[in-house]
Protein backbone atom coordinates (compact mmCIF):
# COMPACT_ATOMS: atom_id res chain seq x y z
CA UNK A 1 0.00 0.00 0.00
CA UNK A 2 1.22 3.41 -0.76
CA UNK A 3 0.77 6.66 0.87
CA UNK A 4 -2.54 7.67 1.84
CA UNK A 5 -3.47 10.87 0.50
CA UNK A 6 -6.07 12.15 3.68
CA UNK A 7 -8.44 14.68 4.24
CA UNK A 8 -7.87 14.59 7.98
CA UNK A 9 -5.53 17.73 8.55
CA UNK A 10 -2.72 17.33 10.27
CA UNK A 11 -2.40 19.42 13.79
CA UNK A 12 1.29 20.09 15.53
CA UNK A 13 1.68 18.71 19.23
CA UNK A 14 2.07 21.62 21.54
CA UNK A 15 5.81 23.77 20.31
CA UNK A 16 7.15 20.15 18.70
CA UNK A 17 7.63 19.23 15.74
CA UNK A 18 5.33 15.71 15.55
CA UNK A 19 2.93 16.28 13.31
CA UNK A 20 -0.20 13.79 14.01
CA UNK A 21 -3.79 13.46 12.08
CA UNK A 22 -6.51 15.60 14.21
CA UNK A 23 -8.53 11.96 14.34
CA UNK A 24 -6.88 9.59 16.56
CA UNK A 25 -7.65 5.99 16.97
CA UNK A 26 -7.58 4.78 19.99
CA UNK A 27 -6.11 0.93 20.12
CA UNK A 28 -7.75 -0.03 23.48
CA UNK A 29 -10.31 -2.42 22.16
CA UNK A 30 -7.59 -4.09 19.81
CA UNK A 31 -7.28 -7.52 21.40
CA UNK A 32 -10.03 -7.25 24.16
CA UNK A 33 -12.28 -9.95 24.86
CA UNK A 34 -15.64 -10.26 23.09
CA UNK A 35 -14.73 -7.35 20.49
CA UNK A 36 -14.78 -8.23 16.88
CA UNK A 37 -10.89 -6.59 17.34
CA UNK A 38 -9.76 -9.74 19.55
CA UNK A 39 -8.02 -11.18 16.56
CA UNK A 40 -5.19 -9.97 14.56
CA UNK A 41 -7.86 -10.17 11.17
CA UNK A 42 -10.28 -7.61 13.25
CA UNK A 43 -7.47 -5.55 14.33
CA UNK A 44 -6.20 -5.22 10.37
CA UNK A 45 -9.66 -4.06 9.28
CA UNK A 46 -9.71 -1.47 11.95
CA UNK A 47 -6.19 -0.67 10.91
CA UNK A 48 -7.03 -0.91 7.16
CA UNK A 49 -9.61 1.31 7.00
CA UNK A 50 -8.21 3.86 9.18
CA UNK A 51 -4.74 4.46 6.95
CA UNK A 52 -7.10 4.64 4.22
CA UNK A 53 -9.21 7.38 5.66
CA UNK A 54 -6.17 9.38 7.20
CA UNK A 55 -6.70 8.45 10.55
CA UNK A 56 -2.56 7.90 10.73
CA UNK A 57 -2.53 8.53 14.97
CA UNK A 58 -2.26 5.22 17.20
CA UNK A 59 -2.68 5.62 20.41
CA UNK A 60 -1.95 2.38 22.70
CA UNK A 61 -0.26 1.27 25.72
CA UNK A 62 1.86 -1.93 27.07
CA UNK A 63 -1.12 -2.89 29.13
CA UNK A 64 -4.27 -2.95 26.90
CA UNK A 65 -4.96 -6.38 25.29
CA UNK A 66 -7.13 -9.42 26.77
CA UNK A 67 -3.27 -10.40 28.00
CA UNK A 68 -0.62 -7.87 28.68
CA UNK A 69 0.55 -6.27 25.35
CA UNK A 70 -1.28 -8.07 23.20
CA UNK A 71 -2.97 -4.40 21.51
CA UNK A 72 0.96 -3.89 20.76
CA UNK A 73 1.32 -7.91 19.29
CA UNK A 74 -1.83 -7.76 17.13
CA UNK A 75 -0.92 -4.07 15.99
CA UNK A 76 2.46 -5.56 15.21
CA UNK A 77 1.53 -7.78 12.98
CA UNK A 78 -1.30 -5.92 11.46
CA UNK A 79 0.98 -2.77 10.73
CA UNK A 80 4.04 -5.01 9.34
CA UNK A 81 5.66 -3.26 5.55
CA UNK A 82 3.61 -0.25 6.32
CA UNK A 83 5.40 1.29 9.76
CA UNK A 84 6.02 4.60 8.49
CA UNK A 85 2.35 5.42 7.49
CA UNK A 86 1.67 5.95 10.78
CA UNK A 87 2.41 7.72 13.90
CA UNK A 88 2.39 5.41 16.81
CA UNK A 89 2.23 6.22 20.31
CA UNK A 90 2.02 3.66 23.44
CA UNK A 91 2.29 4.00 26.90
CA UNK A 92 4.05 2.33 30.08
CA UNK A 93 3.85 2.31 33.79
CA UNK A 94 0.08 1.59 34.86
CA UNK A 95 0.01 0.60 38.39
CA UNK A 96 -2.94 -1.74 37.35
CA UNK A 97 -1.37 -4.43 35.25
CA UNK A 98 1.79 -6.47 35.87
CA UNK A 99 3.82 -6.44 32.73
CA UNK A 100 6.46 -9.16 34.50
CA UNK A 101 9.16 -6.47 35.00
CA UNK A 102 10.37 -6.45 38.97
CA UNK A 103 9.21 -2.95 39.87
CA UNK A 104 9.33 -2.32 43.43
CA UNK A 105 6.42 -0.44 43.08
CA UNK A 106 8.28 2.49 40.95
CA UNK A 107 7.20 2.04 37.61
CA UNK A 108 8.72 5.55 36.10
CA UNK A 109 12.31 4.79 37.15
CA UNK A 110 15.43 4.19 35.04
CA UNK A 111 15.40 0.49 34.89
CA UNK A 112 11.80 -0.15 34.84
CA UNK A 113 11.44 2.25 31.17
CA UNK A 114 14.56 0.41 29.97
CA UNK A 115 12.37 -3.04 30.27
CA UNK A 116 9.48 -0.95 29.03
CA UNK A 117 10.71 0.42 26.01
CA UNK A 118 11.91 -3.07 25.07
CA UNK A 119 9.04 -4.57 25.75
CA UNK A 120 6.70 -2.41 23.49
CA UNK A 121 9.56 -2.40 20.67
CA UNK A 122 9.26 -6.10 20.29
CA UNK A 123 5.55 -6.70 20.34
CA UNK A 124 5.05 -3.49 18.13
CA UNK A 125 7.85 -4.81 15.43
CA UNK A 126 9.21 -1.32 15.13
CA UNK A 127 12.60 0.39 15.87
CA UNK A 128 11.22 3.34 16.83
CA UNK A 129 8.14 4.89 19.28
CA UNK A 130 6.74 8.56 18.06
CA UNK A 131 5.22 9.13 21.39
CA UNK A 132 6.12 7.21 24.19
CA UNK A 133 3.78 7.97 27.46
CA UNK A 134 4.03 7.77 31.12
CA UNK A 135 0.57 6.53 31.77
CA UNK A 136 0.27 7.36 35.12
CA UNK A 137 2.16 9.57 37.82
CA UNK A 138 4.51 7.75 39.73
CA UNK A 139 4.71 9.02 43.28
CA UNK A 140 7.79 6.30 43.76
CA UNK A 141 10.41 7.96 41.51
CA UNK A 142 11.72 11.58 41.62
CA UNK A 143 10.50 12.80 38.03
CA UNK A 144 13.75 13.92 36.91
CA UNK A 145 15.02 10.19 36.96
CA UNK A 146 11.37 10.13 34.67
CA UNK A 147 12.83 12.28 32.16
CA UNK A 148 16.45 11.51 32.11
CA UNK A 149 15.86 7.91 31.06
CA UNK A 150 13.44 8.66 28.56
CA UNK A 151 15.43 11.97 27.56
CA UNK A 152 18.20 8.89 27.01
CA UNK A 153 15.77 6.61 24.79
CA UNK A 154 15.01 10.02 22.72
CA UNK A 155 19.16 10.64 22.61
CA UNK A 156 19.12 7.45 21.38
CA UNK A 157 16.66 6.97 18.42
CA UNK A 158 14.28 4.76 20.26
CA UNK A 159 11.58 6.78 21.17
CA UNK A 160 11.34 10.50 19.16
CA UNK A 161 9.25 12.41 21.48
CA UNK A 162 7.68 11.72 25.13
CA UNK A 163 4.49 12.67 26.86
CA UNK A 164 2.27 11.95 29.65
CA UNK A 165 -1.36 11.10 30.86
CA UNK A 166 -3.27 11.57 34.00
CA UNK A 167 -1.00 14.20 35.22
CA UNK A 168 -2.31 17.38 37.38
CA UNK A 169 -1.58 20.75 36.73
CA UNK A 170 0.94 21.03 39.02
CA UNK A 171 2.68 18.23 37.73
CA UNK A 172 2.94 19.14 34.58
CA UNK A 173 4.29 22.70 35.59
CA UNK A 174 6.94 20.41 37.87
CA UNK A 175 7.96 18.27 35.12
CA UNK A 176 8.32 21.15 32.48
CA UNK A 177 10.33 23.19 35.07
CA UNK A 178 12.54 20.19 36.07
CA UNK A 179 13.25 19.27 31.98
CA UNK A 180 13.67 23.29 31.59
CA UNK A 181 16.79 23.88 34.73
CA UNK A 182 17.91 20.32 34.20
CA UNK A 183 18.50 21.14 30.28
CA UNK A 184 16.91 18.00 29.66
CA UNK A 185 13.92 16.68 26.76
CA UNK A 186 10.58 18.01 28.16
CA UNK A 187 6.98 16.13 27.90
CA UNK A 188 5.30 17.64 24.37
CA UNK A 189 2.13 15.94 25.36
CA UNK A 190 -0.56 15.47 28.30
CA UNK A 191 -3.23 13.06 27.66
CA UNK A 192 -6.27 13.56 30.22
CA UNK A 193 -9.88 12.68 30.39
CA UNK A 194 -11.66 15.21 29.01
CA UNK A 195 -15.39 15.32 27.03
CA UNK A 196 -18.52 17.57 26.97
CA UNK A 197 -19.76 15.28 29.90
CA UNK A 198 -16.20 15.53 31.85
CA UNK A 199 -14.51 19.38 31.75
CA UNK A 200 -12.87 19.06 34.90
CA UNK A 201 -9.29 19.27 32.78
CA UNK A 202 -10.64 22.37 32.45
CA UNK A 203 -10.19 23.79 36.01
CA UNK A 204 -6.15 23.80 36.04
CA UNK A 205 -4.75 20.96 33.67
CA UNK A 206 -5.64 22.66 30.09
CA UNK A 207 -4.62 26.28 31.54
CA UNK A 208 -1.05 24.00 32.26
CA UNK A 209 -1.15 22.70 28.92
CA UNK A 210 -1.34 25.68 27.38
CA UNK A 211 0.65 27.91 29.18
CA UNK A 212 3.79 25.50 28.88
CA UNK A 213 3.40 24.66 25.07
CA UNK A 214 2.17 21.10 25.50
CA UNK A 215 0.19 19.21 22.67
CA UNK A 216 -3.40 17.99 24.31
CA UNK A 217 -5.09 14.74 23.39
CA UNK A 218 -8.14 13.52 25.34
CA UNK A 219 -9.56 10.19 26.31
CA UNK A 220 -12.94 9.18 26.51
CA UNK A 221 -13.72 12.17 24.28
CA UNK A 222 -17.24 10.60 23.46
CA UNK A 223 -18.16 9.64 26.91
CA UNK A 224 -18.04 6.29 25.91
CA UNK A 225 -20.44 6.86 22.80
CA UNK A 226 -23.07 8.72 24.57
CA UNK A 227 -21.90 11.97 22.90
CA UNK A 228 -22.05 9.98 19.30
CA UNK A 229 -25.92 9.94 18.78
CA UNK A 230 -26.18 6.19 19.35
CA UNK A 231 -27.95 6.07 22.81
CA UNK A 232 -30.96 7.30 24.14
CA UNK A 233 -32.73 8.24 27.07
CA UNK A 234 -35.03 4.49 26.01
CA UNK A 235 -32.53 2.69 24.35
CA UNK A 236 -29.11 1.47 24.04
CA UNK A 237 -26.60 -0.53 21.57
CA UNK A 238 -26.58 -3.83 24.13
CA UNK A 239 -23.47 -4.72 22.38
CA UNK A 240 -21.88 -1.44 23.32
CA UNK A 241 -19.18 -1.12 25.55
CA UNK A 242 -20.31 1.10 27.86
CA UNK A 243 -23.64 -1.51 28.28
CA UNK A 244 -21.39 -4.38 29.02
CA UNK A 245 -19.18 -2.96 31.41
CA UNK A 246 -20.01 0.43 32.25
CA UNK A 247 -23.78 0.64 32.45
CA UNK A 248 -24.03 3.08 35.28
CA UNK A 249 -22.58 5.79 33.09
CA UNK A 250 -25.39 5.47 31.10
CA UNK A 251 -28.65 5.04 33.75
CA UNK A 252 -26.53 8.49 35.27
CA UNK A 253 -26.45 10.25 32.31
CA UNK A 254 -27.76 13.89 31.78
CA UNK A 255 -30.71 13.19 29.95
CA UNK A 256 -32.10 16.18 29.98
CA UNK A 257 -28.94 17.93 28.34
CA UNK A 258 -28.49 14.95 26.00
CA UNK A 259 -31.38 16.16 24.16
CA UNK A 260 -31.34 19.59 24.55
CA UNK A 261 -28.16 18.50 22.71
CA UNK A 262 -29.42 16.42 20.11
CA UNK A 263 -32.01 19.34 19.05
CA UNK A 264 -28.89 21.50 18.75
CA UNK A 265 -27.58 19.36 16.04
CA UNK A 266 -30.65 18.61 14.47
CA UNK A 267 -31.39 22.61 14.26
CA UNK A 268 -27.92 22.76 12.46
CA UNK A 269 -28.41 19.51 10.19
CA UNK A 270 -25.25 17.82 12.04
CA UNK A 271 -24.99 14.57 13.41
CA UNK A 272 -24.46 14.61 17.30
CA UNK A 273 -20.72 13.09 16.46
CA UNK A 274 -19.85 15.61 14.25
CA UNK A 275 -20.84 18.38 16.66
CA UNK A 276 -18.75 16.70 19.56
CA UNK A 277 -16.13 16.43 17.21
CA UNK A 278 -15.95 20.20 16.08
CA UNK A 279 -16.28 21.26 19.81
CA UNK A 280 -13.33 19.38 20.73
CA UNK A 281 -11.22 20.44 17.72
CA UNK A 282 -12.37 24.07 18.78
CA UNK A 283 -10.54 24.01 22.03
CA UNK A 284 -7.17 25.66 22.08
CA UNK A 285 -3.90 23.36 22.73
CA UNK A 286 -6.33 20.09 21.23
CA UNK A 287 -3.95 18.10 18.97
CA UNK A 288 -6.21 14.69 18.03
CA UNK A 289 -9.23 13.42 19.08
CA UNK A 290 -8.52 9.91 20.04
CA UNK A 291 -11.55 7.57 19.70
CA UNK A 292 -11.86 3.94 19.32
CA UNK A 293 -13.12 1.71 16.93
CA UNK A 294 -14.04 -1.84 16.64
CA UNK A 295 -15.48 -2.02 13.14
CA UNK A 296 -14.07 0.09 9.97
CA UNK A 297 -17.08 2.26 9.88
CA UNK A 298 -16.90 3.88 12.74
CA UNK A 299 -12.93 4.63 12.11
CA UNK A 300 -14.39 6.09 8.85
CA UNK A 301 -17.11 8.05 10.11
CA UNK A 302 -14.71 9.64 13.12
CA UNK A 303 -12.31 10.04 10.06
CA UNK A 304 -15.54 12.41 8.35
CA UNK A 305 -16.41 14.30 11.52
CA UNK A 306 -12.87 16.31 11.57
CA UNK A 307 -14.02 18.40 9.01
CA UNK A 308 -17.75 18.31 9.34
CA UNK A 309 -18.65 21.26 11.07
CA UNK A 310 -16.69 24.47 12.95
CA UNK A 311 -18.55 26.04 15.40
CA UNK A 312 -18.82 30.11 15.58
CA UNK A 313 -18.50 31.57 19.26
CA UNK A 314 -22.24 31.29 19.45
CA UNK A 315 -22.12 28.00 18.76
CA UNK A 316 -19.78 27.42 21.88
CA UNK A 317 -21.87 29.72 24.08
CA UNK A 318 -25.00 27.88 23.52
CA UNK A 319 -23.28 24.08 23.98
CA UNK A 320 -22.01 25.87 27.32
CA UNK A 321 -25.11 26.56 28.47
CA UNK A 322 -26.03 22.59 27.82
CA UNK A 323 -22.87 21.12 29.40
CA UNK A 324 -21.37 24.44 31.81
CA UNK A 325 -17.67 24.76 32.14
CA UNK A 326 -16.22 24.42 35.36
CA UNK A 327 -15.01 26.96 37.66
CA UNK A 328 -11.46 28.03 37.31
CA UNK A 329 -8.85 29.57 39.82
CA UNK A 330 -7.99 32.88 38.99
Amino acid sequence: MGRVTSTVPLRRVGASGLLVSATGLGCNNFGRPGTRTETVAGTRDVLDAAIEAGVTFLDTADMYGGDPGLSETLMGEALEGRRDQVVLATKFGHPGRDMGYPTSGAKASRAYIRRAVEGSLRRLRTDWIDLYQLHVPDNDTPIDETLDALGDLVREGKVRYIGHSNFSGWQIAEAHFTALMRHGIPFVSSQNDYSLLSRGAERNTLRAVERYGLGFFPYFPLQNGLLTGKFTRDAAPADSRIMRQRPHLYEDAPWDALEAYQAFCDERGITMLEATFGWLLSRPALSSVIAGATRPEQVQANAAAATAWTPDAADLALIDGLFPPPETAP
